[in-house]
Protein backbone atom coordinates (compact mmCIF):
# COMPACT_ATOMS: atom_id res chain seq x y z
CA UNK A 1 0.00 0.00 0.00
CA UNK A 2 2.76 2.56 0.91
CA UNK A 3 4.44 1.76 -2.59
CA UNK A 4 0.90 2.55 -4.43
CA UNK A 5 0.86 6.23 -1.81
CA UNK A 6 4.56 6.98 -3.01
CA UNK A 7 3.94 6.21 -6.43
CA UNK A 8 0.26 8.21 -6.70
CA UNK A 9 1.99 11.26 -4.73
CA UNK A 10 5.21 11.10 -7.71
CA UNK A 11 2.55 11.12 -10.09
CA UNK A 12 0.81 14.40 -8.69
CA UNK A 13 3.82 16.06 -8.68
CA UNK A 14 5.27 15.55 -11.79
CA UNK A 15 1.84 16.60 -13.56
CA UNK A 16 1.48 19.90 -10.98
CA UNK A 17 5.27 20.69 -12.03
CA UNK A 18 5.34 23.41 -14.83
CA UNK A 19 6.83 22.37 -18.33
CA UNK A 20 10.55 22.80 -18.32
CA UNK A 21 11.32 26.41 -19.53
CA UNK A 22 7.75 27.97 -18.61
CA UNK A 23 8.96 30.08 -15.55
CA UNK A 24 11.78 31.36 -17.67
CA UNK A 25 8.93 31.93 -20.23
CA UNK A 26 6.87 33.79 -17.66
CA UNK A 27 9.53 36.16 -16.56
CA UNK A 28 11.11 37.49 -19.51
CA UNK A 29 12.26 40.71 -19.71
CA UNK A 30 11.95 42.73 -22.91
CA UNK A 31 15.01 43.71 -24.24
CA UNK A 32 14.48 45.78 -26.56
CA UNK A 33 11.13 47.43 -28.27
CA UNK A 34 11.09 49.59 -31.03
CA UNK A 35 8.05 50.99 -32.92
CA UNK A 36 7.28 53.32 -35.74
CA UNK A 37 3.93 53.96 -36.72
CA UNK A 38 3.83 55.67 -39.92
CA UNK A 39 0.30 56.09 -40.39
CA UNK A 40 -1.92 55.06 -43.33
CA UNK A 41 1.08 54.41 -44.75
CA UNK A 42 2.40 51.93 -43.50
CA UNK A 43 4.41 50.59 -39.98
CA UNK A 44 7.73 48.83 -38.49
CA UNK A 45 8.51 47.17 -35.22
CA UNK A 46 11.17 45.05 -33.43
CA UNK A 47 11.28 43.14 -30.52
CA UNK A 48 13.50 40.99 -28.21
CA UNK A 49 12.89 39.36 -24.94
CA UNK A 50 15.46 37.94 -22.41
CA UNK A 51 14.36 34.08 -23.05
CA UNK A 52 14.94 34.30 -26.93
CA UNK A 53 11.77 35.64 -28.30
CA UNK A 54 12.55 38.11 -31.37
CA UNK A 55 10.31 39.34 -33.84
CA UNK A 56 10.52 42.18 -36.74
CA UNK A 57 8.13 43.62 -39.33
CA UNK A 58 7.35 46.26 -41.56
CA UNK A 59 4.36 47.35 -43.77
CA UNK A 60 3.73 49.66 -46.74
CA UNK A 61 0.77 51.02 -48.62
CA UNK A 62 0.85 49.69 -51.88
CA UNK A 63 -1.09 51.26 -54.98
CA UNK A 64 -2.83 54.16 -52.73
CA UNK A 65 -6.21 55.31 -53.80
CA UNK A 66 -6.58 52.72 -56.83
CA UNK A 67 -9.03 49.20 -56.39
CA UNK A 68 -5.84 47.70 -55.88
CA UNK A 69 -4.64 49.11 -52.56
CA UNK A 70 -3.26 46.51 -49.86
CA UNK A 71 -0.90 46.36 -47.12
CA UNK A 72 2.48 44.55 -47.75
CA UNK A 73 3.63 43.13 -44.65
CA UNK A 74 7.28 41.66 -44.22
CA UNK A 75 9.15 39.89 -41.36
CA UNK A 76 10.08 37.54 -38.83
CA UNK A 77 10.20 36.20 -35.98
CA UNK A 78 12.51 33.61 -33.78
CA UNK A 79 12.06 31.76 -30.34
CA UNK A 80 13.78 28.89 -28.97
CA UNK A 81 12.25 25.49 -29.63
CA UNK A 82 11.92 22.62 -26.42
CA UNK A 83 15.31 21.15 -28.23
CA UNK A 84 17.08 24.06 -27.62
CA UNK A 85 17.72 25.11 -31.24
CA UNK A 86 16.19 28.48 -32.19
CA UNK A 87 14.14 28.65 -35.20
CA UNK A 88 13.71 31.43 -37.51
CA UNK A 89 10.45 31.90 -40.03
CA UNK A 90 10.54 35.16 -42.18
CA UNK A 91 7.12 35.92 -44.00
CA UNK A 92 5.99 38.26 -46.70
CA UNK A 93 2.14 38.78 -46.18
CA UNK A 94 0.67 41.16 -49.44
CA UNK A 95 -1.99 40.44 -51.87
CA UNK A 96 -0.72 37.04 -52.61
CA UNK A 97 -1.28 35.65 -48.90
CA UNK A 98 1.02 34.72 -46.14
CA UNK A 99 4.01 33.27 -47.43
CA UNK A 100 6.47 31.87 -44.52
CA UNK A 101 9.81 30.10 -45.49
CA UNK A 102 12.06 28.59 -43.08
CA UNK A 103 14.05 25.90 -42.98
CA UNK A 104 12.36 23.88 -40.26
CA UNK A 105 9.03 24.34 -42.48
CA UNK A 106 8.08 21.54 -45.20
CA UNK A 107 8.06 23.06 -48.94
CA UNK A 108 5.21 21.77 -50.91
Amino acid sequence: MKIIIAFAVLVAVAIAAPPHGLDHDRNAQVLRYESDNIGVDGYRFAYETSNGIAQQEQAELRNPGTDHEAIAVRGSFSYIGPDGVTYTVTYIADENGFQPSAAHIPVA
